[in-house]
């Protein structure tokens, strides 16, 4: 599991006193923690613990680039970089992203499943997109490739 991976790389970075590391290992242990108290607000426990732990990381991830990218553009490199120094530890626990072919590849077939032929059908393909490789990608991304798909 995710979880267990999270807990040994936390040891592990603390016994190097990689503080850098041990801080970004700590924050996703943070946001994982606020996740399960909301979860068990609600409807209790997920079926798949590994999903919930990729959708907390991948969400963590894009609120680290768009503040590189606000950091950037106010001029704060070292504040950039330390963001993406945390990106670069979260995506470690991420599964293996697919590359823009395997993407493009995976969109295609989709769309020939579900005979999508206009953006009117975007929400068919997207809705597949992310039932089948939800951990697998940025959807915002494959959005825009989907919608770039159907619209051409």
């Amino acid at each position: 599991m995710i979880r267990d991976e999270i807990k040994t790389a936390l040891t592990g970075a603390m016994k190097a006193g990689d503080k850098p590391r041990v801080g970004a290992i700590r924050l996703i242990q943070a946001a994982l923690k606020n996740r399960d108290i909301e979860l068990r607000g609600g409807s209790g426990a997920p079926a798949d613990d590994d999903a919930t732990v990729t959708e907390v990381l991948q969400k963590m991830i894009k609120q680290r680039r768009e503040s590189i990218d606000m950091y950037r553009k106010g001029g704060r490199e070292e504040l950039a970089e330390a963001e993406a120094a945390e990106v670069a530890v979260i995506e470690q626990f991420l599964p293996k992203q697919m590359t823009d072919e395997e993407i493009g590849s995976t969109i295609d077939a989709i769309v020939a499943e579900t005979g999508a032929s206009s953006v009117k059908d975007m929400g068919r393909v997207m809705a597949l997109m992310k039932e089948r490789h939800a951990g697998q990608l940025d959807m915002s991304k494959a959005s825009q490739m989907v919608k770039a798909k159907l619209a051409g």
